[in-house]
């Protein structure tokens, strides 16, 4: 009896990405994953989550929300509310963060964090400093932060960037910290011998410890 002829299995389709349907924020966030909402302009963000403590993320000038998605879903898995948005990069990031962390206290988070990456960390410090007492805590990635808005600071403050960094890097996180006094609580990491930018950090080998930092850092201070 002749043995069967062999077949060739059939080739496993690759996966195609789908553009996002509807109200969304970079094609990467959409009513599936919170509340969808404009402002300015028209330009849209999301809230994701439903925690007490709230969660602003600015993002760096090549990033987007979607780079800040590990982060995020991290942070809600942690119980945080999150707020993203679309940036208008001639307006004052300072001011717009400031707006998202009002919009945050509106909807029920009872103290906010202020994170960001790179002009999205920088300005940080004087919105969380304006932000008052509700303000949590800062963390910022690969920011260069003004020396005199860090002496403001009277909240947490984790930095976290690589040491040769052109911008946020390791002299840029000393000087900050250096200037922090009034912070409670002030921590540096700095990745020797890389030069990976804001949320870069989140995909190297070292971006499962680089989150698992802020999370532990902000699950200290959240009150």
């Amino acid at each position: 009896m002749a043995s069967p002829t062999p077949t060739t299995p059939a080739p496993t389709p690759t996966p195609t990405k789908t553009k996002a349907k509807g109200p969304n924020v970079s094609g990467c966030y959409t009513r599936d994953d919170g509340e969808i909402f404009t402002y300015g302009d028209g330009l849209p963000g999301v809230i994701t989550g439903d925690g007490e403590i709230g969660v602003v993320i600015s993002y760096e000038n090549n990033g987007n929300v979607c780079t800040w998605r590990p982060l995020s879903d991290r942070l809600v898995a942690a119980g945080y509310r999150v707020l993203l948005y679309a940036r208008k990069f001639d307006a004052s990031p300072e001011d717009t963060a400031l707006a998202m962390a009002r919009r945050l206290a509106k909807k029920g988070a009872e103290r906010v964090f202020f994170a960001g990456g790179s002009i999205g960390a920088t300005t940080a410090v004087p919105a969380a400093t304006k932000f008052g007492e509700r303000a949590a805590g800062v963390i910022a990635l690969s920011g260069a932060i003004d020396a005199e808005d860090a002496a403001e600071l009277t909240v947490p403050l984790l930095q976290i960037g690589t040491e040769n960094d052109g911008y946020g890097g390791a002299d840029d996180l000393q000087a900050a910290h250096d200037a922090a006094t009034r912070a409670p609580d002030r921590q540096i990491h700095v990745i020797q011998g890389e030069s990976v930018h804001a949320s870069e950090l989140f995909r190297g080998s070292y971006g499962g410890e680089v989150i698992d930092r802020i999370v532990a850092f902000m699950d200290r201070h959240r009150g």
